[in-house]
Protein backbone atom coordinates (compact mmCIF):
# COMPACT_ATOMS: atom_id res chain seq x y z
CA UNK A 1 0.00 0.00 0.00
CA UNK A 2 1.29 3.16 -1.12
CA UNK A 3 2.28 6.12 1.52
CA UNK A 4 -0.83 8.23 0.80
CA UNK A 5 -3.01 5.27 1.76
CA UNK A 6 -1.41 4.67 4.79
CA UNK A 7 -1.44 7.93 6.12
CA UNK A 8 -5.17 8.25 5.72
CA UNK A 9 -5.64 4.75 7.19
CA UNK A 10 -3.92 6.60 10.40
CA UNK A 11 -5.66 9.75 9.96
CA UNK A 12 -9.67 7.55 10.09
CA UNK A 13 -8.12 5.53 12.90
CA UNK A 14 -7.63 8.82 14.73
CA UNK A 15 -10.75 9.70 14.53
CA UNK A 16 -12.75 7.09 14.98
CA UNK A 17 -10.59 6.44 18.55
CA UNK A 18 -10.60 10.20 19.48
CA UNK A 19 -14.86 10.31 19.19
CA UNK A 20 -15.13 7.15 21.14
CA UNK A 21 -17.28 7.88 23.98
CA UNK A 22 -18.04 11.75 22.79
CA UNK A 23 -21.24 13.76 21.60
CA UNK A 24 -19.58 12.58 18.29
CA UNK A 25 -19.62 9.16 18.35
CA UNK A 26 -22.87 8.05 16.56
CA UNK A 27 -22.33 9.89 13.31
CA UNK A 28 -18.41 8.33 13.77
CA UNK A 29 -19.14 5.25 14.00
CA UNK A 30 -21.61 5.19 10.71
CA UNK A 31 -19.16 6.73 8.91
CA UNK A 32 -16.80 4.00 10.14
CA UNK A 33 -19.37 1.24 9.04
CA UNK A 34 -20.01 3.60 5.73
CA UNK A 35 -15.75 2.73 4.79
CA UNK A 36 -16.87 -1.34 5.52
CA UNK A 37 -20.24 -1.41 4.02
CA UNK A 38 -19.04 -3.17 1.19
CA UNK A 39 -16.97 -6.25 2.81
CA UNK A 40 -20.40 -8.28 3.29
CA UNK A 41 -23.30 -8.33 5.88
CA UNK A 42 -21.19 -10.22 8.61
CA UNK A 43 -18.13 -8.58 8.37
CA UNK A 44 -20.04 -5.45 9.23
CA UNK A 45 -21.59 -6.94 12.04
CA UNK A 46 -17.97 -7.91 13.32
CA UNK A 47 -16.85 -4.09 12.94
CA UNK A 48 -19.72 -2.36 14.00
CA UNK A 49 -19.74 -5.09 17.67
CA UNK A 50 -15.49 -3.92 17.75
CA UNK A 51 -16.44 -0.34 17.28
CA UNK A 52 -19.25 -0.77 20.15
CA UNK A 53 -16.46 -2.62 22.40
CA UNK A 54 -13.93 -0.02 21.76
CA UNK A 55 -16.15 2.78 22.53
CA UNK A 56 -17.92 0.99 26.09
CA UNK A 57 -13.69 0.51 27.23
CA UNK A 58 -12.47 4.31 26.46
CA UNK A 59 -15.98 5.34 28.64
CA UNK A 60 -15.36 2.92 31.24
CA UNK A 61 -11.88 3.72 31.63
CA UNK A 62 -10.00 5.84 34.00
CA UNK A 63 -7.50 6.62 31.71
CA UNK A 64 -9.73 6.90 28.39
CA UNK A 65 -6.75 8.97 26.11
CA UNK A 66 -4.84 5.71 27.17
CA UNK A 67 -7.27 3.14 25.41
CA UNK A 68 -7.52 5.56 22.89
CA UNK A 69 -3.95 5.59 21.96
CA UNK A 70 -3.82 1.85 22.40
CA UNK A 71 -6.56 1.52 19.69
CA UNK A 72 -5.47 3.55 17.40
CA UNK A 73 -2.86 0.89 15.85
CA UNK A 74 -5.35 -1.76 15.71
CA UNK A 75 -7.81 0.52 13.58
CA UNK A 76 -5.14 1.94 11.65
CA UNK A 77 -4.79 -1.81 10.74
CA UNK A 78 -8.26 -2.09 10.23
CA UNK A 79 -9.06 0.79 7.49
CA UNK A 80 -5.91 -0.05 5.90
CA UNK A 81 -6.72 -3.49 5.80
CA UNK A 82 -10.04 -2.32 3.76
CA UNK A 83 -8.52 -0.04 1.67
CA UNK A 84 -6.60 -2.54 -0.01
CA UNK A 85 -8.90 -4.96 -0.28
CA UNK A 86 -11.83 -2.15 -1.80
CA UNK A 87 -9.68 0.62 -3.36
CA UNK A 88 -13.83 2.23 -3.60
CA UNK A 89 -13.72 2.80 0.17
CA UNK A 90 -11.20 5.19 0.35
CA UNK A 91 -13.87 7.98 -0.95
CA UNK A 92 -15.72 7.24 1.97
CA UNK A 93 -12.92 6.96 4.53
CA UNK A 94 -11.83 10.46 3.45
CA UNK A 95 -15.65 11.81 4.12
CA UNK A 96 -15.26 10.84 7.37
CA UNK A 97 -12.03 12.37 7.90
CA UNK A 98 -12.83 15.79 6.26
CA UNK A 99 -16.50 15.82 7.20
CA UNK A 100 -19.02 17.13 4.57
CA UNK A 101 -20.64 20.74 5.06
CA UNK A 102 -24.19 20.37 5.19
CA UNK A 103 -24.16 16.70 6.07
CA UNK A 104 -21.02 16.42 7.80
CA UNK A 105 -20.19 12.83 9.18
CA UNK A 106 -16.63 13.18 10.53
CA UNK A 107 -16.26 15.35 13.48
CA UNK A 108 -15.58 19.15 13.37
CA UNK A 109 -12.85 19.75 15.74
CA UNK A 110 -12.67 23.05 17.55
CA UNK A 111 -10.05 24.10 20.09
CA UNK A 112 -10.39 27.46 22.12
CA UNK A 113 -7.61 27.87 24.58
CA UNK A 114 -7.17 31.28 27.02
CA UNK A 115 -4.38 31.47 29.21
CA UNK A 116 -5.33 34.67 31.85
CA UNK A 117 -3.70 35.92 34.96
CA UNK A 118 0.55 35.60 33.33
CA UNK A 119 -0.97 31.39 32.86
CA UNK A 120 0.21 29.73 30.10
CA UNK A 121 -1.71 27.51 27.84
CA UNK A 122 -0.18 24.21 26.56
CA UNK A 123 -2.56 22.40 23.95
CA UNK A 124 -2.67 19.60 21.74
CA UNK A 125 -4.98 17.54 19.53
CA UNK A 126 -4.01 13.82 18.09
CA UNK A 127 -1.17 13.22 19.92
CA UNK A 128 1.22 13.77 22.75
CA UNK A 129 2.74 16.92 24.25
CA UNK A 130 5.77 16.95 27.01
CA UNK A 131 6.34 19.96 28.68
CA UNK A 132 9.87 20.66 30.19
CA UNK A 133 10.37 23.06 32.41
CA UNK A 134 13.17 24.29 34.39
CA UNK A 135 12.78 24.14 38.39
CA UNK A 136 12.30 27.21 40.10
Amino acid sequence: MDRELTALAEVGAAVVVSAMATDLWHAVKEGTLTVFRRMGGDRRRAVADQLDSNAAMVREADRPDEVRRALFGFWALELAAVLRQDPEARADLTRLVTGLEGGRTGPALVQTNTARDGGTVYAVQYGDQRVARDPE
